[in-house]
C-alpha cells in the first residue's frame, strides 16, 4: 500500500513557500503520494476562528515578521517579510495549480505552486494578476495562457470547491496542512515529524 500525503495549501502563504521544497523531498524520499489541495483558507477561517493577517493582534503580526526572518535565514530561503503585493488573493493561483494538476499531473503542479511561492516572497510580483501569473506557469514550462484558460473551467471551480470543503472537513485551520494516515500536521515546521511518520509507515 503506497503512502498517502493530504498537502493542503494556500499558494499566497508564506509558511507554505518555506516548507514547500522540503516537503517535495520528504514525499519523494519515502515514496509518498502527495493529494495536493489548494483551499480558500478564507473559507477556512470563517469556520476554524482563524483571522487575516490584518486583523491579528498586533503583537501577533510582529512575532510573524520575527519568524518569517528567522526561517528564511535558517533555511537559506530568499524571503522579503513584507513583500510589494501582500496580502494577495489566492483564488487565481490556486485554480492555476489545480488546472495544472489535472492537465500534467501532480509533479508538475508541485512545481508550479514552489515558483509561485517564490514569486510572492522571494521576486515581489502579483499573483492577482493574470498576465503574471501565465508568465510564471510559462517559467517552469507549462503553457501559462491556455492553463489560464482552463482555471477557468467548472472541473476546476468545482475541484477547489470541494477541497475548500475537505479541509473545513479535515479539521483544517491554517496552512500548510499535511494529513498522513489519519494524523494532522500544521505549518513546515512540523515537517519533521510529517518526516517521521512517513518513515515509521
Amino acid at each position: 500500500m503506497s503512502k498517502l500525503v493530504d498537502y493542503y495549501l494556500t499558494p499566497q502563504s508564506p509558511f507554505v513557500y518555506l516548507g514547500h521544497a522540503r516537503f517535495a523531498a520528504i514525499a519523494e524520499r519515502h515514496g509518498a503520494q502527495v493529494n495536493l489541495k489548494p483551499c480558500d483558507l478564507g473559507k477556512v477561517f470563517s469556520v476554524s476562528g482563524g483571522l487575516p493577517l490584518s486583523q491579528r493582534p498586533p503583537q501577533r503580526q510582529a512575532y510573524r515578521l520575527v519568524e518569517l526572518a528567522r526561517w528564511s535565514a535558517f533555511l537559506e530561503v530568499p524571503l522579503h517579510p513584507q513583500p510589494t503585493h501582500f496580502p494577495v488573493s489566492g483564488d487565481a493561483a490556486s485554480k492555476l495549480i489545480i488546472a495544472a494538476q489535472l492537465a500534467h499531473g501532480t509533479a508538475r503542479a508541485m512545481q508550479l505552486t514552489g515558483a509561485i511561492g517564490a514569486a510572492v516572497w522571494a521576486q515581489q510580483r502579483n499573483i492577482a494578476d493574470a498576465a503574471t501569473l501565465a508568465q510564471i506557469a510559462d517559467e517552469t514550462g507549462l503553457d501559462g495562457g491556455s492553463l489560464l484558460k482552463a482555471s477557468e473551467g467548472q472541473s476546476v471551480q468545482a475541484a477547489y470547491a470541494q477541497n475548500t470543503q475537505d479541509a473545513i472537513s479535515a479539521g483544517v485551520f491554517g496552512a500548510p496542512w499535511y494529513v498522513h494516515d489519519g494524523q494532522p500536521f500544521w505549518g513546515q515546521d512540523r515537517l519533521d515529524f510529517l518526516d517521521r511518520a512517513l518513515a515509521a509507515g
